[in-house]
C-alpha cells in the first residue's frame, strides 16, 4: 500500500495513515497534530488512493472539515468529548444520516437521501467523531456488488476476495483511509472482511447496540459493530454506540461498561477454550499456523487454554439461511413484488425462498436455533471466550468467488464459521 500524505505538523507521519485510535488521542491531546490536519491528510488520501481501492460510496469533505475545525476548538477550550474526537471515520452505506444518501447497494435505492440519522451514527457524532463519508456493501446488505455499485479492492493483493457486505468497512481502515468504520454483520460480514483485509472486527451480542436507523437484511440476524486496527480501538467505538435505545426496543438495557480504556498486562486466569473440530477440520494451512500461533501467545500471555467441545454446527448454518431468507422476504415486502426484475440473482433468490417457506418450515428452523443457542450457552459457561478462525481459509481469488467456488457460494457457506 503506499502511503501518500502531506505533512501535518509537528508529529512524526511516517505512517500517521495507519496509526491506531488509541494512539492518536494522545498526539491530539499535546497539539503535536490538529484534528483538522488529521482531517485533510485524510481527504487526501481518499483523493489519492481510493480511486484504485473504490472502497468509498461518497466523501462528505466539507461537512468533515467543519466537524474537525469544531473538534479542535472544543480542545482549545477543554471540553473534549472523550477518546473519538476529532477522529476521522467512515459508516457503511446501511446506516442513515439525514441529508446524505442511503442506497445500501441497490439499484432501486440510487439516489435515496435520509430524512434522519441513526442512532449509532449520532452518537459516534455525539462523542466527537468526524464522519468522514460511506463506504460501499453489497446490493441489499447479502453477497452480491451488482451494478452501478462497484466492488472495494483488497489493499493487499487486488486480486483476493475482501468479503461481503461490510466490504468497504474492511478496506477503509487497513488502506490509511479511516482511522475506524461501522460495519455490521448477518452471518459474517464484520468477520470475514476483517479477516480478508486484515483488520479487527468487533460483531457485538445482539441488541447490545441499537439497529434504529440502520437498512435492514434480517431483523434477528442483524449486528452493528466496527471494524478497526485493534481490539481496544473496536472497543472505544463499541463504547460511543453501545447502549439502550427508545428508539430501538430491542436494544438491551443493560449498562455499558468502559470498553478499551485498559490494556491488561496479563491474562492469567483467563479460560479460553479450543475445539479442534471447529479449529483444524477442513481449514488450510496458513490458517492453522495462525491458529497455533495465536494459542502460543495466548499461553505465553497467561492465558488456560482448555479442550472445548462445541456442538457441531452444520445444521444451524444450514438453517441461517432459511432464517435469512424469511426475515428478508419481510423487510422487502413492500417493494419485491413490483421491482423483482431489478433485483440481483443472489437477493432475489434469497427472498424468493423466503416466500416460499411454510410457517411450519419457518417455526422447525428457529425451534433448532434456540436448542443449538442453549447448547451453546452451555459450552461456553464455564469459559471466558473460544478461539476459532474467522474463517477457515485466507482470502480466495476474487475469479474463485465471482465463480461461485464453494468456498464463499451463498449456498455453502460451512467452511466460513459464520454463526
Amino acid at each position: 500500500m503506499t502511503d501518500t500524505h502531506t505533512d501535518p505538523g509537528s508529529a512524526d507521519t511516517a505512517a500517521l495513515h495507519y496509526r491506531e485510535i488509541s494512539e492518536l488521542v494522545p498526539l491530539l491531546a499535546g497539539g503535536e497534530i490538529s484534528s483538522a490536519q488529521l482531517t485533510e491528510m485524510t481527504l487526501e488520501r481518499i483523493g489519492a488512493v481510493d480511486q484504485r481501492l473504490g472502497s468509498f460510496a461518497f466523501v462528505a469533505a466539507d461537512e468533515a472539515r467543519q466537524r474537525a475545525q469544531e473538534s479542535d476548538q472544543r480542545r482549545k477550550t477543554g471540553t473534549t468529548r472523550g477518546p473519538l474526537d476529532g477522529i476521522p471515520l467512515a459508516i457503511k452505506d446501511i446506516y442513515d444520516k439525514a441529508g446524505w444518501r442511503t442506497e445500501a447497494g441497490m439499484a432501486l435505492r440510487a439516489g435515496q437521501v435520509a430524512d434522519g440519522t441513526a442512532t449509532v451514527v449520532t452518537r459516534l457524532e455525539d462523542a466527537g467523531a468526524v464522519i468522514i463519508g460511506k463506504v460501499h456493501t453489497t446490493e441489499g446488505v447479502y453477497t452480491e456488488h451488482t451494478p452501478p455499485f462497484r466492488a472495494p479492492l483488497n489493499p493487499w493483493d487486488p486480486n483476493r476476495w475482501v468479503g461481503v457486505s461490510s466490504s468497504g468497512s474492511g478496506v477503509a481502515p487497513v488502506a490509511g483511509l479511516c482511522y475506524g468504520a461501522l460495519g455490521s454483520d448477518t452471518g459474517g460480514s464484520i468477520r470475514m472482511p476483517s479477516a480478508s483485509n486484515g483488520a479487527t472486527g468487533l460483531k457485538p451480542t445482539w441488541g447490545r447496540v441499537s439497529r434504529a436507523g440502520v437498512v435492514e437484511l434480517a431483523a434477528t440476524l442483524d449486528h452493528v459493530g466496527p471494524i478497526c486496527r485493534s481490539a481496544r480501538d473496536a472497543g472505544l467505538i463499541l463504547g460511543a454506540i453501545a447502549g439502550a435505545d427508545p428508539r430501538d426496543p430491542t436494544a438491551s438495557l443493560q449498562p455499558v461498561p468502559e470498553f478499551g480504556t485498559e490494556m491488561p498486562t496479563s491474562l492469567r486466569g483467563v479460560r479460553i477454550g479450543v475445539d479442534p473440530s471447529w479449529s483444524y477440520r477442513d481449514v488450510s494451512a496458513d490458517v492453522e499456523q495462525a491458529h497455533r500461533a495465536a494459542e502460543e501467545m495466548l499461553r505465553d500471555l497467561g492465558a488456560e487454554l482448555v479442550h472445548t467441545d462445541l456442538p457441531d454446527p452444520t445444521q444451524a448454518i444450514t438453517d441461517w439461511f432459511g432464517v435469512c431468507a424469511v426475515q428478508t422476504a419481510r423487510s422487502h415486502q413492500s417493494i419485491f413484488p413490483a421491482h423483482r426484475d431489478s433485483y440481483g440473482p443472489a437477493l432475489r433468490e434469497l427472498i424468493e425462498r423466503g416466500i416460499a417457506m411454510s410457517g411450519i418450515e419457518y417455526d422447525e428452523l428457529l425451534q433448532r436455533r434456540l436448542i443449538f443457542k442453549g447448547q451453546m450457552e452451555a459450552a461456553l459457561a464455564p469459559l471466558d471466550g473460544v478461539l476459532i478462525p474467522a474463517m477457515s481459509f485466507i482470502a480466495p481469488p476474487v475469479a474463485v468467488a465471482l465463480a461461485k467456488h464453494p468456498l464463499v457460494d451463498s449456498h455453502d457457506l460451512s467452511s466460513l464459521n459464520v454463526v
